[in-house]
């Protein structure tokens, strides 16, 4: 299971965006970007969050470390805004942390490249998910220490708001042509033959567990937490061998063959996904402090 630590203090709301993540200490005298539980987007949010980032560190990508963070509601009575009080009274107990970053910087491509290997795991990695919010009007990639960190990903697996129709939406392709990395000619066939084997049934349950169960509890259809947990593994594991053979809109070169195609980011496309609106600037807004 994920880390328990319980919030002790509660530093600023992150206004970037719909969410309104907080920063805040915990008793392990940690710093964390905290995402809430009575956020309007609900636990599923932060369900995809547990499952794609552990999912994505255990496939070797770099996500912030991701606790649970105990709250009581108490925190909230000083701050002078009422939208952040209701949101802390709506979320006690059982939250979301991921460590924040401090001195991150937002993704610049045109300042950080990205070689195609690594763009390949990227892209590999977000259709697999079907992550639709990590384009490049709002990249949710940080630069820390040199290096590319994935953040935010509240907007994936969109099957699991339709557990019914799970089966033929994990099916669809994805379009990557507004992908932030689309233009680093990503390799994903090589990012899927290094990869894709490392997607089991075994792995899949190693992530799913860190689910906390207070977040899959009373879900329609399912008779226990174990049930939902192997609803979210099967779509993944079912996914993984073929999906990038269904990604589109980045240009033949990517997938391995002769092509260009690196002008398709630039186009209008879907948008971002409303959780991870604040993910770019999270981390970076407040830089200056001590922080992981």
């Amino acid at each position: 299971m994920l880390k328990e630590v319980t919030a002790t203090r509660y530093v600023t709301p992150l206004r970037e965006g719909g969410s309104l993540p907080g920063l805040v200490e915990a008793d392990d005298l940690g710093l964390y970007v905290m995402k809430f539980t009575g956020a309007g987007q609900g636990r599923k949010t932060l369900v995809a969050e547990v499952v794609c980032g552990e999912l994505a560190r255990r496939l070797g990508l770099r996500v912030p470390r991701l606790v649970t963070l105990g709250l009581d509601p108490v925190l909230g009575l000083g701050e002078p805004e009422q939208q952040v009080q209701d949101l802390l009274r709506a979320s006690a107990g059982t939250n979301l942390g991921m460590d924040f970053l401090s001195g991150a910087l937002g993704f610049d491509p045109l300042a950080f490249p990205v070689d195609s290997a690594e763009a390949g795991r990227i892209v590999w990695f977000d259709a697999l998910i079907n992550n639709v919010d990590r384009s490049w009007r709002n990249p949710n990639l940080l630069v820390h220490r040199g290096e590319l960190w994935l953040i935010d990903h509240g907007a994936t697996m969109i099957w699991h708001h339709n557990w019914p129709g799970a089966a033929a939406s994990a099916a669809r392709p994805y379009d990557a042509s507004d992908h932030a990395l689309a233009r680093c000619a990503p390799d994903v066939a090589g990012a899927a033959a290094a990869l894709a084997p490392l997607v089991t049934e075994e792995l899949l349950a190693e992530v799913t567990a860190e689910i906390p169960d207070v977040w899959l509890a009373d879900e329609p259809g399912f008779e226990t937490p174990d049930d939902l947990r192997r609803a979210y593994a099967r779509p993944l594991l079912d996914r993984a061998p073929l999906v990038h053979e269904r990604v589109t809109g980045i240009g033949t070169e990517t997938s391995g063959r002769e092509g260009t195609g690196t002008e398709a980011s630039g186009r209008e496309g879907t948008g971002t996904g409303a959780s991870g609106r604040e993910g770019t600037r999270t981390h970076t807004r407040t830089g200056t402090q001590e922080g992981k």
